[in-house]
């Protein structure tokens, strides 16, 4: 991470025009791509790797837009404007029913014409293809021959036969020839103009559709994949006929397989940049020949999705064989290029609103990676441009009437016409994707004549969508798996754009943001190489059926993660690059060793320990043996509490953490049975992140032996006891205890570290260095009385004396405990602040310090702060400088009071109940707290109230309306993360993106109930103040960071979260770890404080502490120190007091920056102007050294100068730390 921190310095922001282009760099068609999106509002310097093409702004979008937007027209000599068009108003009323905000259609109105090509500068491209028309032309013909004969020949010219498996042989009874194509169609997205740009600067793609002529197939080509050789003998010869005449047409050949499937092999034509007329590389496009059948002897009747066309060598019985239907799918696709060119200009001719729909609708998709890219793209999507198209089709046209149901019945989608403006397009078209239940219900677009294939011949495959041509059901290759993934980013994208109350610009989360970050994405994610991986029932007409071996094994993969999943997760999908070109002296593509699987987890289901099978009963049927026999050894035959004896697979667990592993439990388990993947070629991160909250096992070894007690439950648990021990004792008190409420993470689920009491007689044992405890915050109330002093300072002694009063009762009524006074918080004493507390150890161990809220501070504090407030300033009393001085004091201790005794207590109850809400919270909190604190931030700078307001930010930010009571969690957020590691990678995205100057607003109010919505917004940040976190108790957002972050530190975090987000993506490829993620970079300080760790009482808080440090060191390895257990003292910490001194004494010299849990250094960076010279005063508020006034000039050689005195400061502070330091070291 220090290295990408060192990128980061001296970034200069780029211009807001810039940002706006590089933000708009996305998208793509099939493979109409360019370059990769990252908007510059999330990384500014991202602007740099843009096109050169400027941003034009909205304004130069369209002419008609812009004359749109002039509603009125001055005539000469008079002031009567006209009243505007009703083309005007409609548009006008459409701006104002449809969007969000009066920038989201213009914003739309921006983006599309910087996501299609410049089809004005085409002309190279056009004299290209004039000439290779003229070489496919004149190609002469080969007369028939036998494949291997014909693969030896083009051989030797360099190219490769891309023959499918079966490969042919020796004994293969058919021969191949070539004639030159019947017909030559522009075809794809480039013909009919709804090309966008792409991801990962992937090309625009020209689609050449080459009719091979009737005469090269026979009937019965259709058998065992015939046709397909001899389409790749016709493509294999046009890739050397094109070769060959390199002198009149320069271009590079590849191959390039559409999701790695032999059969869809296509010829890519990229240019030379030589700059000759047909050099058209600034359009950054490639051409793609695709072969194609038009009329040929071979019946289509064949390729009906029920009917088998592969005869494997045990068959026997030809008609009772199963069907082939990706077989069939894949040679049916060949017919299509011509239909589908025609379906889409009909649309887009008929329906004004169509490209752009079309457009805005792939944007989102590619954003989400179902198309082309070099990252992880969904497994299914690529070369699914008329997918997309269909789907507005369906929109516009609805369904055809289906006679036989597939599955469940469903109502026909009726159509919507065709006046639909684009964006009512798109949404409509997210609303299909959002409801659609693909597994149950097929889907046939409306077709002029009806449809080819009976519905009831689409059995057999798992999701069904049949195009307007009739020709094609478009899912036939597409995982349910990744279907179940569409729908659930569907939903997603409704909800931003639907709930009036989102905080974040709905375009931007749309169509800008980068969506394919595999830790943002998914809950659960696991990286798995398949090189050894090998079917456990693999078949010869599987493999035919899929294409390749590779294909085949990823289908059964992602089939039986789905299926062994279950209601456990909303989707499993399967995520790798998508195919690349390959030279054309390599016949076959090469396919991805290494896969990403992600899961979104329904955290309703996701963590139950046991799957229930068949009962008892059904022991020799044959839904047992399939149970048993997908299960393994997991399956066995158990009896539970109800009396039923079911086969059930019981997933072992030992602790919470370990109940959050079970999905990927599942998933190594199946993976291992089913295809031989184990051990190191799965790798999941869950636990590397659990290891940052636990531990380390050596120090769990010695607590455990102390009959320590550990976990939130058992905390919470602890303080319910102590309440009841307090209201039990009411007679003995003068007031009534009225209530006693938390205020601690601890007591919140949100602490870093889980809970843990060693009963104080054990707490001996215990290594100084890991013998921190800390103490948890109460606040006691009592009941109202008159009998309160009306004094401050009295108020602060009958605290002190109820303190007093109530350690005595409590530690004669209950055994065990502990209880003393402890008065002060700062080396100052303020008499009329509340500074005393109750120090509260159990006889389990437990520390608790209780303070005493009443409400009657809060008035007095008033009258002090607004003394006469009905008068002016200048006819008030009591302006002496004393007065002034108590009315700062009243401030500071006002600012003491709300925060401790009204907000500190309904933050608690808001945090505690989005902790029961959402299973990840807690987790996620405790993740981002310990990324604070690791890089020094945590509690000197920022909050901890401050941090889980960020993190309540993040999982309410949809907008969602508050659960209502008794239905917590049913309406949960379908957005928001599953596990806390996807908890966690989304905190860092929203900050490395988020601009802090505006603030934030926080909507507690979807997490408790009477809480009223913020209708303005949060208070201006400032140079000392840079987070403004409003809620719905503090409008303001000042509440929890008055004390930081400043400006700095601000900055500081953005730079951190950059930086830990390129960590992140380094898991996906494996060039990071976790660990990384929270080594801090020491690169950037002035000087760092070295601290003796053994004076340290929480070393076994830190990241990499070693086991040294809490070994035994006496001369026996059980001795108990002479330390009493009288002598504990709660959340005593000498390193984080020392750090508090040292920001108090040094608050103008410099800033200064620790790990709270168990830090041993600590970071500093000197105030910038104070390492320039400048003249000497008295009182100047630092230690200061003349300067030498050689390189003076002027009237400076009259004045002394004087410069910081490091050295003399360095010392200073060894003073001052004593043996607590070890030595001070310079850095900058």
């Amino acid at each position: 991470m220090a290295q990408v921190l060192k990128r980061k310095r001296g970034t200069q922001a780029a211009p807001k025009a810039k940002r706006m282009h590089a933000e708009h760099d996305i998208v793509s068609d099939e493979g109409h791509h360019a370059a990769e999106d990252s908007g510059a509002s999330q990384s500014p310097e991202s602007a740099h790797d843009a096109e050169a093409d400027e941003w034009e702004g909205p304004g130069d979008a369209s002419e008609d837009e812009g004359q749109a937007g002039q509603h009125s027209e001055e005539r000469p000599g008079s002031h009567i404007a006209k009243p505007p068009t009703g083309e005007e108003l409609r548009r006008i009323k459409d701006a104002t029913d449809l969007y969000r905000s009066t920038s989201f259609k213009l914003q739309i109105d921006a983006i599309l014409p910087n996501i299609r090509p410049k089809y004005s500068q085409a002309q190279p491209l056009e004299t290209f293809l004039m000439s290779l028309h003229k070489v496919l032309m004149s190609l002469p013909s080969i007369s028939p021959q036998h494949p291997l004969h014909a693969s030896r020949t083009l051989s030797q010219k360099g190219i490769s036969v891309p023959y499918v498996r079966p490969l042919p042989t020796e004994e293969t009874n058919w021969k191949v020839a070539f004639e030159k194509p019947s017909e030559i169609v522009l075809a794809g997205s480039w013909a009919t103009k709804t090309a966008v740009k792409g991801k990962d600067s992937t090309k625009f793609e020209v689609d050449i559709a080459l009719e091979m002529p009737s005469s090269l197939l026979q009937e019965k080509d259709y058998l065992n994949g015939r046709v397909f050789q001899k389409r790749a003998y016709f493509l294999a010869s046009i890739a050397s006929g094109v070769a060959e005449a390199r002198s009149s047409l320069p271009c590079e050949l590849f191959y390039e397989s559409t999701s790695g499937d032999p059969r869809r092999t296509a010829l890519v034509l990229r240019p030379v940049p030589d700059g000759s007329p047909m050099d058209f590389s600034k359009l950054n496009v490639q051409v793609r020949v695709l072969p194609y059948i038009g009329q040929s002897p071979i019946p289509l009747q064949r390729f009906s999705p029920a009917k088998s066309n592969i005869r494997t060598a045990d068959s026997s019985d030809f008609s009772n064989e199963e069907p082939t239907p990706l077989y069939n799918a894949a040679f049916m696709l060949m017919t299509t290029p011509k239909a589908h060119l025609l379906s889409i200009h009909a649309l887009k001719q008929h329906v004004p609103g169509y490209a752009d729909a079309l457009a805005l609708l792939r944007v989102w998709a590619n954003q989400r990676g179902y198309g082309l890219g070099s990252r992880m793209c969904v497994r299914g999507f690529e070369g699914k441009g008329m997918w997309w198209a269909s789907v507005l089709d369906l929109v516009i046209n609805g369904e055809e009437p289906s006679p036989i149901s597939l599955g469940k019945s469903s109502a026909k989608r009726r159509p919507l016409g065709k006046g639909l403006s684009s964006y009512q397009l798109f949404k409509a078209a997210l609303d299909f994707l959002a409801r659609h239940n693909f597994q149950e219900d097929s889907v046939f677009v409306k077709s002029k004549d009806g449809h080819r294939f009976p519905p009831g011949s689409y059995t057999s495959h798992s999701a069904v969508f049949v195009d307007s041509t009739s020709s094609i059901n478009l899912l036939a290759d597409v995982p349910l798996s990744s279907l179940d993934l569409l729908r659930y980013d569907a939903q997603a994208t409704l909800e931003a754009l639907d709930h009036s109350s989102i905080s974040e610009d709905p375009f931007q989360t749309v169509f800008l943001k980068e969506h394919r970050d595999v830790f943002g994405r998914f809950d659960v994610v696991a990286r798995v190489d398949l090189s050894s991986a090998e079917m456990r029932k693999q078949s010869a007409r599987l493999v035919a059926d899929h294409g390749s071996v590779y294909n085949a094994l990823l289908a059964t993969l992602i089939s039986t993660l789905r299926h062994g999943l279950g209601n456990r997760a909303k989707a499993v999908a399967v995520l790798h690059p998508s195919s690349d070109v390959r030279p054309t002296s390599q016949a076959l593509p090469a396919s991805p060793s290494v896969v990403h699987i992600g899961l979104v987890l329904d955290c309703e289901h996701a963590f139950r320990l046991v799957d229930h099978g068949p009962p008892a009963e059904e022991q020799e049927s044959e839904r047992t043996k399939q149970f048993r026999e997908f299960w393994g050894e997991k399956a066995e035959l158990r009896r539970f509490k109800d009396g039923s004896i079911v086969e059930s697979v019981v997933w072992d667990v030992k602790s919470s953490d370990e109940r959050a592993h079970i999905p990927s439990m599942i998933v190594r388990h199946l993976l291992k049975r089913h295809f031989g993947i184990g051990g190191d070629a799965v790798q999941t991160w869950q636990p590397q992140f659990d290891g940052l909250l636990k531990l380390p096992e050596p120090v769990s070894s010695i607590y455990q032996a102390s009959g320590a007690v550990v976990g939130f439950k058992a905390a919470i648990s602890a303080f319910d006891g102590l309440v009841k021990h307090i209201k039990a004792l009411d007679d003995q008190f003068p007031l009534a205890v009225l209530n006693v409420s938390p205020a601690s993470p601890a007591l919140r689920y949100t602490d870093v570290f889980v809970p843990v009491a060693v009963p104080l007689p054990s707490r001996p044992k215990l290594p100084k260095n890991a013998s921190y405890l800390p103490a948890m915050e109460i606040i006691i109330e009592f009941e109202k009385s008159g009998r309160w002093p009306d004094d401050l300072r009295a108020i602060q002694k009958i605290k002190l004396a109820f303190f007093e009063r109530l350690a005595t009762i409590l530690m004669s009524a209950v055994k065990g405990l502990q209880a003393s006074v402890v008065l002060g918080e700062r080396p100052e004493r303020m008499e009329i602040q509340d500074e005393a507390s109750l120090d509260i150890i159990t006889a389990d161990g437990w520390a608790f310090r209780a303070r005493i809220w009443h409400d009657r501070e809060a008035t007095l504090l008033d009258r002090i702060i607004h003394d006469q407030p009905h008068l002016p300033k200048a006819l008030r009393h009591n302006t002496d400088s004393d007065n002034a001085r108590e009315r700062q004091a009243a401030l500071q201790a006002k600012e003491v009071y709300t925060r401790r005794f009204v907000h500190a207590p309904r933050h608690h109850r808001a945090i505690a109940a989005l902790c029961h809400r959402f299973v990840a919270f807690a987790g996620t909190v405790r993740l981002v707290k310990r990324w604070f604190a690791s890089h020094w931030l945590l509690k000197g700078h920022i909050s901890e109230e401050a941090v889980e307001l960020l993190c309540a930010y993040v999982f309410l930010r949809t907008g969602v309306p508050p659960t209502p009571l008794g239905e917590v969690g049913a309406r949960s957020t379908s957005s928001a993360p599953g596990s806390k590691e996807r908890g966690f990678a989304l905190v860092v995205e929203f900050l490395k993106d988020w601009d802090w100057t505006a603030g934030l607003v926080v909507p507690l109010e979807n997490a408790e109930q009477g809480a009223q919505p913020i209708t303005s917004p949060p208070a201006a940040t400032s140079r000392d103040v840079a987070w403004s976190l409003a809620t719905p108790f503090d409008p303001r957002g000042h509440m929890w960071t008055s004390s930081g972050p400043n400006a700095v530190v601000a900055r500081r975090v953005t730079a951190l979260a950059k930086a830990t987000w390129e960590c992140l993506r380094g898991l996906e490829t494996g060039t990071s770890s976790v660990k990384r993620i929270y080594h801090h970079p020491v690169d950037h300080y002035n000087f760092a404080i070295e601290l003796n760790v053994a004076f340290s009482s929480r070393s076994h808080h830190k990241l990499d502490a070693h086991s040294s440090l809490w070994s035994s060191k006496g001369k026996y390895a059980n001795a108990i120190t002479q330390d009493s257990s009288g002598s504990v003292m709660p959340s005593f910490d000498p390193f984080a007091l020392f750090f508090d001194d040292l920001t108090r004494v040094y608050a103008d010299t410099m800033l200064l920056f620790y790990d709270p849990l168990g830090g041993d250094r600590i970071g500093a960076v000197w105030q910038p102007n104070l390492r320039t010279t400048r003249p000497f005063r008295v009182l100047g508020g630092f230690s200061s050294i003349p300067e030498s006034k050689d390189g003076a000039k002027g009237k400076e050689k009259e004045k002394g100068l004087v410069v910081l005195n490091e050295t003399a400061l360095f010392a200073e502070i060894q003073r001052i730390g004593g043996s607590l330091v070890r030595k001070v070291v310079p850095i900058l």
